[in-house]
């Protein structure tokens, strides 16, 4: 039986061969997620610019590169951007216009599910892409996981290697992801619980991989949880871009 994940890749791939994904390369930024998280004093909060969601999309009308700069202002240490644009009306022309104005490492967010998609955000100068365990495990991938995570390294993109299960996340403690994402919401239901972090940590209490938890976070008290539970760094979305004030909000869950 189908679930909204299989939905998603499906789309994903028609997506990829209708040519969504060419785009001209831009100017190079290096930055490093791994290189904010490790070396950041504060809680390093990962901020999104997602307009749509199938559970929830944004109620107001956005600036990009306002949204961008508020995030950064607020303290994040990067800021995932949403270039899916079926079910999230995300836009690769978003990310470009906040690569091209922004000093500050930008993941580009997305299904992937071929080494096309990879070749975009090298052109488009992204700093990360999101990899999804379960992708790879569907067999929606036109590679191994291993191949996409050396594809994107010799572009010198990071991978953020996301998980939702503690079978996913034991795997992908055997790659060679740069961070490991366990996201809080499941992908098949769209189910949010803050404990899935938790749950699959409290297995692993000496890790040195770089771990970040996603999905779900909404206040300091959530970010104090999850840190505790072993997780370095958060991915913070609905919580910052429902935000009336975004810089203050940033800031509140960056002083947690």
């Amino acid at each position: 039986m189908n679930d909204i994940l299989d939905t998603l890749a499906k789309d994903a791939k028609e997506t990829v061969e209708s040519g969504y994904y060419k785009i001209n390369p831009i100017e190079n930024h290096e930055y490093s997620f791994k290189k904010n998280i490790t070396e950041s004093e504060k809680a390093p909060i990962i901020t999104e610019i997602k307009l749509s969601s199938p559970s929830k999309s944004v109620s107001r009308k956005i600036n990009i590169l306002n949204t961008a700069n508020a995030m950064s202002n607020g303290g994040a240490i990067g800021i995932s951007i949403l270039t899916e644009p079926k079910h999230f009306k995300g836009s690769l022309n978003h990310f470009k216009i906040v690569r091209e104005k922004t000093s500050i490492p930008l993941l580009m967010k997305d299904f992937i599910v071929s080494k096309t998609q990879i070749e975009t955000a090298s052109n488009l100068s992204a700093n990360a892409i999101l990899l999804i365990q379960a992708l790879f495990d569907r067999n929606y991938c036109d590679t191994n996981r291993e191949v996409m995570i050396e594809y994107a390294h010799s572009k010198n993109i990071e991978v953020l290697l996301e998980t939702h299960t503690e079978d996913e996340f034991e795997r992908a403690l055997e790659s060679d992801a740069d961070l490991i994402g366990i996201n809080n919401r499941d992908l098949r239901t769209l189910k949010v619980d803050l404990k899935t972090t938790t749950k699959i940590l409290g297995k692993y209490p000496d890790l040195s991989e770089t771990i970040v938890s996603e999905s779900g976070i909404e206040k300091p008290a959530d970010i104090i949880s999850l840190r505790n539970s072993g997780a370095n760094a958060f991915l913070v979305g609905t919580a910052v871009i429902s935000a009336s004030d975004i810089k203050n909000k940033v800031r509140e869950l960056v002083e947690a």
